[in-house]
């Protein structure tokens, strides 16, 4: 259960992340709502994971998890260049992510 909460912590940090940018600078009631919403969730969600999960892995997989699908949101909407470099950097690091749940 702690692994769902945490992955389901990480997608709510990305999605702060794009409200965070999309508030412009807290001018934007909706976006600064959801981020004030989202970031509470998923930094709920991050210390329960931790109370069952090592602190630094469970650090590791919510910051990748957010941080890929932060730059993947980025690709999307045009805010960010796909190159092949970064779609490699993606990749290796999406699969350090799955390596620590594994050996955990």
């Amino acid at each position: 259960m702690a692994w769902i909460v945490l992955i389901v912590s990480g997608v709510l940090e990305a999605v702060w992340a794009a409200a965070l940018s999309a508030s412009e600078g807290f001018r934007k009631p909706r976006p600064t709502l959801l981020f004030v919403v989202a970031l509470a969730l998923s930094m709920a969600g991050l210390a329960w994971a931790m109370t069952d999960l090592p602190t630094g892995t469970a650090y590791a997989v919510w910051v990748g998890i957010g941080a890929t699908l932060t730059v993947v949101w980025g690709f999307v909407t045009g805010q960010e260049r796909a190159t092949r470099a970064r779609v490699l950097l993606l990749v290796l690091l999406v699969g350090s992510v799955i390596g620590l749940k594994v050996v955990s």
